[in-house]
């Protein structure tokens, strides 16, 4: 089958899906039209878009952690805990690497040996595993709104067990969950398997029910330039439009810059609701979320705040409609749940210090138009390839490198552009690849960095980005010599 930007004609979607379902025994109990019923019988609380939507009304930011472990009931008390003494906002079930990598032999080996051993033996919860049941039990065992985070290529079997067990949200894209996180799986296949996870949210939209769909914003989480993190979100909004979706939440991975990450999450927004409604999807609400830093942490826990601290000042003054909360264990390993609570306790109380505060200047203003002016480059280019069909254009980009990743493990990726920070520690391109951007925003890139150059009193290189990725593990911003 050609890859299309193309609704899935519903008798064929349909028709596909046994073949899916087949895949592990647990996908013989979903049943679609049962599934409708048991999600029109949620009350409203726990229903993520309901509550996405308000938050966007209101101008609030909401919390939301990580976390996911092996056993059914030790995830219930996980979760439970930190709803009530986390006060997440939104919950999440993070899904095991096994489960990501469709290797449900290996996961159900983890559960019978995390039982075995009274310990967690697997990184997640493994819900392809579990099946619809248990996810269900967790739904109602909660009184907050439940997402599920992964990190799969190929997630339709996750995405049919979850959304029948009652889950109403899922992240991940034909994009960011493949170029970020695996080597050899080919774009234009996880776009044709995402497109069927859009279908099938596009199809329960169609029986009444919203399933919020996440694009993975932070792709690698390492120096991304605003407008490669901004053109792979826009691309994942625009093709789960088209299969149906009507509540998307695009995501930024906090640079570390103020001024850059509530520019960045105010023109993601922006430029999201600007290409939706140009190519005809006027009735899709968008969302923002903002994850709070994805590199390397400082070992000492006072100082984790410090960096835990500093992403909620960015998502508050942004306004995004969520902060996903990382904790001060980050450097160490998979945190306790007092961490984890602690890390959502102390988000909140930056936010509640900083509402009504949204950080309006020049600066502010002045870089959202950067940041503009560089996605539409990339996204244009892309269209162009693809001949006006995004998903064709796509896969092109990534073959000609106009859309490149940095520091991603894909052989897909042409890993050419180079990112370094400015001497005011926004990120900036030293080396755009093949990145197609216009001369004059070349030129500003350039100038940027030699700004930096001149102050350090050395040439702009590759040592640089060295420093660079280091930097705040160390308690700083730009990784100076």
């Amino acid at each position: 089958m050609d890859l299309r930007n193309r609704k899935i004609d519903k008798d064929v979607f349909l028709a596909s899906r046994a073949e899916v379902l087949s895949q592990w025994p647990t996908g013989k109990r979903v049943d679609l039209e049962e599934a409708v019923a048991f999600h029109q019988n949620l009350p409203e609380h726990k229903i993520f878009s309901r509550k996405l939507i308000q938050a966007k009304k209101a101008k609030k930011t909401l919390i939301q952690p990580r976390a996911g472990v092996p056993l059914l009931q030790d995830h219930i008390k996980l979760l439970t805990y930190l709803q009530d003494q986390g006060e997440a906002d939104l919950l999440p079930t993070t899904i095991d690497s096994y489960t990501r990598q469709n290797r449900y032999k290996e996961a159900q080996i983890g559960i019978e040996e995390s039982v075995r051993q009274s310990k967690s033996m697997l990184n997640g919860f493994p819900a392809v595993n579990h099946g619809v049941e248990a996810c269900r039990s967790i739904i109602d065992s909660l009184n907050v709104p439940v997402q599920v985070r992964h990190g799969t290529p190929d997630a339709r079997l996750l995405a049919e067990i979850c959304c029948a067990g009652g889950f109403t949200s899922f992240e991940g894209g034909g994009i960011s969950y493949n170029i970020p996180y695996a080597k050899n799986v080919s774009l234009d296949v996880t776009i044709r398997d995402w497109q069927y996870v859009d279908r099938l949210a596009g199809l329960y939209e169609e029986m009444g029910v919203s399933i919020n769909r996440e694009p993975f914003g932070p792709l690698t989480g390492t120096l991304v330039p605003p407008c490669i993190s901004h053109a792979v979100a826009i691309i994942e909004s625009l093709l789960a439009a088209e299969q149906g979706v009507k509540n998307i939440t695009v995501g930024y991975g906090q640079c570390g810059n103020l001024v850059q990450d509530v520019a960045a999450i105010r023109s993601l927004e922006e430029l999201t609701e600007e290409y939706l409604k140009k190519y005809g999807y006027d009735d899709v609400v968008v969302t923002t979320v903002l994850h709070q830093w994805m590199g390397g942490f400082p070992q000492d826990e006072a100082k984790a705040f410090g960096v835990i601290s500093w992403g909620s000042v960015a998502g508050a003054l942004a306004q995004a409609t969520k902060i996903i909360v990382k904790t001060p264990h980050e450097a160490m390993g998979i945190p306790t749940m007092e961490a984890n609570a602690e890390g959502l306790r102390c988000t909140k109380q930056v936010i509640s210090m900083l509402a009504d505060q949204p950080l309006n200047n020049a600066q502010v203003a002045a870089e959202m138009e950067i940041i503009k002016a560089e996605t539409k480059c990339i996204l244009d280019k892309c269209f162009e390839l693809g001949e006006g069909d995004i998903a064709v254009g796509t896969v092109a980009a990534f073959q000609t490198g106009v859309l490149d990743i940095p520091f991603a493990p894909s052989r897909y990726n042409a890993g050419k552009l180079l990112p370094a920070r400015d001497n005011d520690g926004a990120i900036r391109i030293l080396n755009p690849g093949n990145v197609p951007l216009s001369r004059e925003l070349l030129d500003f890139n350039t100038s940027k960095i030699q700004e930096r150059a001149k102050q350090e009193k050395r040439a702009a290189s590759f040592q640089m980005v060295i420093d660079d990725v280091y930097a705040i593990g160390k308690g700083r911003l730009v990784g100076r010599p």
